[in-house]
């Protein structure tokens, strides 16, 4: 069975490969597992001394951890390399049909396109694009 090690190196080896989302890099799904990986993975004597603490400063009522089933870790790994491998995207493809609706075939082009521009837009033509979009006299 897998180790504590075993888990941690795969969550960093998913962390250093995952993308940063370019329409909101302040919020980083890395930090968030990161700090997931860092709790749940955190060896038990840190956490003995984190109790520890003495009870004038203001603690966060936490709930204590579970005990590291490797199992159910594991699985989550697994979870985190499909997203991370587009595995859904190549068991269940979209066909033609559903990428280019008659009603609007071009629909999915021009969205990547905009969202591809978007975190380069100054803060002029976000407000621009913003009365554009409530302005539509076609």
């Amino acid at each position: 069975m897998a180790t504590r090690h075993t888990i941690y190196k795969h969550y960093q080896r998913i962390l250093s490969s995952w993308p940063i989302d370019p329409l909101r890099p302040e919020v980083s799904f890395q930090k968030a597992i990161q700090r997931r990986v860092d709790t749940r993975l955190k060896p038990t004597t840190a956490l003995a001394q984190d109790s520890t603490a003495s009870h004038e400063e203001a603690q966060p009522t936490v709930p204590p951890p579970k005990a590291l089933d490797e199992k159910d870790e594991l699985a989550q790994v697994n979870v985190l390399y499909s997203f991370l491998e587009n595995r859904y995207a190549k068991k269940y493809p979209l066909s033609e049909r559903m990428m280019k609706p008659a009603s609007n075939p071009t629909h999915y082009e021009d969205l990547v396109k905009e969202l591809e521009e978007a975190p380069n837009r100054s803060w002029l033509g976000a407000k621009l694009n913003k009365w554009k979009g409530f302005l539509r006299f076609s």
